[in-house]
């Protein structure tokens, strides 16, 4: 009935019942002092003062029973309630100087910090009470195990992250639970089998076009935005796999850096002079990083868009794309089953095919094409990104990915799935920059009953969950914590993942290292992820010898402030800042200058 209206609209009515109450009440209790008292002793500014007071009243009569109920439920599963920080670390109502605190390191600050102050004080999980609702908050890798694992069937996706993800992921596998998730997942499963991730054809001709762009760029005499390629790399062979034709990106002539002529060009000329594939990125990224804002404000996002669903709107042009293609591919299959024959040859079969088998319903269809989307561009770019990021800052361990680049594949040749399979270091390489930069630094949770948590010690008493308690867990925080991965936690070397360090810290513990998530929604999208930045990284290492991070062509805004530098470890070293909306990226950028590899090739 009220689908059409705006969120925060929404949002209002459905809790009209809470807004009338209070003063409803007042005004009840006023009726019937007033009928047994014949003359008015409150003056007027005395009953404007109560019904003022009744909103705080009832939410100070809600909160102290919801402590007493919680109490009583931890008592009887023989639990202990969360820890909370010292009130001194946050004495405002609601948890605001928290909030606060979050938004302005999504700013300016450095991802991670404000939780790893409240590790400090109250250890590896605790409670943040965000607009008096409670969050769980975790960097413990046996509570994330329980959230993902071993008490799997306790721990959902929940109504409130499907409405929140809605505008950009809709009912796909990422946002949902039960009957539906299962059903996405089962029917997209068959199209990540060896067979399917291992042909490379699609990664050689969008990396070919990559690289040669980047190429023109440098001598030219200017940087390239690397994550800017490999975003487009990664939405161009996203798309082709997923529709059997690409949208077209790398097509677009490459940005320059903030200081060139062209961008002095006012706004309004140069968004008229955009292509519907560069439009496409724009809303793309929008979408996302409106969908990101919504999940820090918690249950409160709607008020932030009282005239207008926010992502809803950068979509449209998305929309745009993908609904003609789906009608598409719906009518080439019903041709196709009028013939009474098959739909498309099973090698030349797209994602968009395949799920077209198992339903024509266009926004199901949709849903799940966004979803793989979603998870196809934007964590493969971003782990691309850090990672030549960390190539250009180490030029030792550059020279030695080279060095078995060119003895294993050589410098011309496509690498082969079986070639990826002797290539140790590599997946060392990666796998350490996914432990630093984790593309999905930040991920949530909810509780759908009553639980409880296994104690951090040994001999304590489980931790309580009430029902319906947001869950956030931060494989970022967990995957730089010295006490799980050692002294040197902080430093980047892949050879961590190669030697004894892996049986010392890893082997026992194999829920430190969880890029890709675990249990039954572990990423089905693991392998072809390994696959494409293995591919990329091969063939853009047999054409360039050296990477150097150009901090001229750096935007100023996005360099990393001097005070970094006072505060020792990985954010003293820093040469970017780190941003985030569903994913980790470069903020403004990954500005980088290469140098072509010589004709002939020394692989000794």
């Amino acid at each position: 009935m009220f689908t059409d209206l705006p969120p925060g609209i929404r949002f209002l009515i459905k809790r009209l019942p809470y807004l009338v109450l209070p003063p409803t009440s007042v005004f009840a209790a006023l009726s019937v002092y007033h009928s047994f008292i014949s003359t008015n002793v409150s003056s007027g500014w005395r009953i404007t003062l109560l019904y003022i007071l009744s909103y705080p009243l009832a939410l100070t009569v809600r909160l102290g029973y919801q402590a007493i109920i919680k109490r009583v439920l931890a008592a009887r599963m023989g639990a202990v309630l969360l820890p909370e920080p010292p009130f001194m670390d946050d004495p405002t109502p609601g948890g605001l100087l928290f909030l606060y605190g979050i938004i302005q390191e999504s700013k300016e600050g450095y991802i991670g910090d404000a939780l790893k102050k409240r590790l400090h004080s109250t250890g590896p999980t605790f409670n943040m009470r965000i607009f008096f609702e409670d969050r769980l908050v975790t960097s413990e890798p046996s509570h994330i195990k329980a959230f993902l694992a071993t008490q799997f069937e306790d721990f959902v996706k929940g109504q409130d992250t499907l409405t929140t993800l809605q505008p950009l992921l809709g009912t796909g596998v990422f946002a949902n639970d039960g009957d539906l998730w299962k059903f996405h997942r089962s029917i997209t499963r068959p199209f990540f089998s060896r067979d399917r991730i291992t042909h490379f054809d699609i990664f050689d001709r969008h990396a070919d076009e990559a690289i040669r762009k980047m190429k023109a760029r440098f001598k030219e005499g200017y940087a390239a935005d690397f994550q800017d390629v490999v975003s487009r790399f990664t939405l161009d062979s996203a798309t082709e796999f997923l529709f059997g034709h690409d949208i077209g990106t790398l097509s677009d002539p490459l940005p320059y850096p903030f200081f060139h002529p062209s961008h002095l060009a006012s706004d309004d000329a140069s968004q008229f002079a955009q292509t519907f594939s560069a439009r496409f990125s724009r809303s793309f990224n929008e979408a996302q990083t409106a969908t990101s804002v919504r999940i820090r404000f918690g249950d409160m996002w709607p008020l932030r868009e009282m005239v207008k669903d926010i992502p809803k709107e950068k979509m449209k042009v998305v929309h745009a794309f993908l609904d003609p293609v789906i009608q598409q591919g719906i009518q080439r299959s019903k041709l196709a089953q009028e013939k009474a024959a098959d739909t498309v040859e099973e090698e030349s079969e797209t994602v968009l095919d395949h799920l077209i088998k198992h339903t024509k319903d266009p926004i199901i269809l949709r849903d799940e094409i966004m979803n793989l989307a979603v998870a196809g561009r934007d964590t493969t770019a971003s782990l691309l990104t850090f990672t030549v990021y960390m190539l250009s800052q180490h030029p030792d361990i550059l020279r030695k990915l080279r060095s078995e680049i060119l003895s294993v594949v050589g410098p011309n040749r496509q690498p082969t799935y079986d070639d990826f399979r002797d290539m140790k270091y590599l997946r060392a390489i990666l796998n350490e920059t996914l432990r630093l930069y984790p593309p999905v630094p930040f991920n949530m949770r909810q509780s759908n009953k009553h639980t409880t948590l296994p104690p951090i010690k040994p001999g304590d008493k489980p931790i309580f969950i009430p029902a319906w308690t947001r869950c956030i867990y931060s494989v970022f925080v967990m995957h730089r914590r010295t006490d799980l991965w050692g002294p040197d936690a902080l430093t980047f070397d892949p050879d961590r993942f190669l030697d004894e360090r892996v049986h010392k810290y890893l082997t026992p513990n194999p829920f430190i290292f969880l890029p890709f998530n675990a249990g039954p929604r572990i990423c089905l999208g693991q392998q072809f992820a390994y696959n494409e930045s293995s591919f990329f990284l091969v063939r853009l290492l047999q054409n360039f010898s050296s990477i150097e991070l150009s901090g001229e062509s750096q935007p100023p805004s996005s360099r990393p402030p001097v005070s970094w530098k006072a505060e020792g470890g990985i954010k003293a070293t820093e040469k970017i800042r780190l941003k985030t909306h569903l994913t980790l990226y470069v903020a403004e950028g990954l500005w980088l200058k290469m140098g072509e590899a010589s004709a002939v090739e020394d692989i000794l």
